[in-house]
């Protein structure tokens, strides 16, 4: 093993409570000998602890068998995952060129003022951590900035203030379509073009989309929030978490899938037609929130 990746794992910091081996464990064998069972696993354990702790990845390669210095480079090689705990509450921002050109490094620099640090530091009372990346799908609508997992577009410094307030008092409240905040998307089949919208079925507060998801066990239907950014979910198939699925229309039956792949697990992605002009593209894999906007 190189020094220098040794070096790495041993700055990664301990959990701040009683390391949760029993839990780990559990996780660790959910997903034993699946495809993709390593990325699962992580996010999994992601979703647990907060992060990726050091005795974690350990573990798992103790586990599965994989050698720590794999294990670590896929924790290093997808931005959604963290080394380090993050805050209660998690800020990103896209300084992609798009978002770039719009005033997106001013918006940082407003959080950073704001919450006191930069980019890639947590708040030294575990509240908030503020995070760039490159790219997050939405180029048309940027500045474009992610709250706890909630896309808000078109963001200004003047929203900054309003967005640091709405993470502490728990304000998520989908409102008009109007504010910014929310982009519900109304989409329907590449194939047939009919809509793919359940006004019956509703998550997030909005019409959900139905499309049809087979996976080992058999299929079934499963409906996705129409909210870009969000992971929400209903789904009625025997479906295991990371699994890979196949997504079809519910009308002609015709698979979804494209030649392209999720930037966060490797699964092929699942496209729909969005009213309006572009296509939204949702990872095929059970659990992973990959998904990407393509406006035109």
């Amino acid at each position: 093993m190189k020094q220098e990746t040794i070096t790495e794992i041993q700055k990664v910091r301990e959990a701040p409570e009683k390391f949760d081996e029993e839990g780990l464990e559990r996780i660790i064998g959910k997903y034993a000998g699946k495809l993709g069972g390593l990325i699962a696993t992580l996010e999994e354990i992601q979703r647990h602890c907060g992060y990726l702790p050091e005795e974690a990845l350990r573990m798992v390669a103790a586990k599965t068998g994989s050698s720590l210095v794999d294990v670590y480079a896929v924790a290093t090689f997808y931005s959604y995952f963290s080394l380090k705990p993050r805050g209660k509450h998690l800020i990103t921002v896209c300084l992609g060129t798009a978002c770039h050109v719009r005033g997106a490094a001013r918006v940082v620099d407003e959080f950073e003022r704001q919450l006191g640090i930069g980019p890639g530091e947590t708040s030294m009372d575990n509240e908030f951590t503020l995070e760039t990346v490159n790219c997050l799908g939405a180029c048309a609508l940027g500045p474009v900035v992610v709250v706890d997992g909630r896309y808000h577009s078109k963001v200004g410094k003047l929203k900054v203030k309003e967005l640091i307030e709405g993470a502490i008092s728990g304000d998520r409240a989908d409102i008009d379509i109007d504010d910014d905040r929310i982009f519900p998307l109304e989409v329907s089949c590449p194939r047939c073009n009919r809509s793919m919208m359940d006004g019956e079925t509703q998550i997030d507060g909005y019409a959900s989309v139905r499309v049809i998801v087979a996976g080992a066990r058999g299929h079934g239907l499963l409906r996705l929030s129409s909210v870009y950014g969000s992971r929400a979910t209903a789904c009625e198939a025997d479906i295991s978490d990371g699994e890979e699925t196949k997504m079809l229309c519910p009308h002609c039956h015709e698979s979804l899938a494209v030649e392209q792949e999720c930037v966060e697990c490797g699964a092929a992605m699942a496209a729909m037609m969005i009213k309006g002009g572009g296509i939204a593209l949702v990872c095929s894999r059970r659990g992973c929130g990959g998904h990407m906007l393509d406006l035109g």
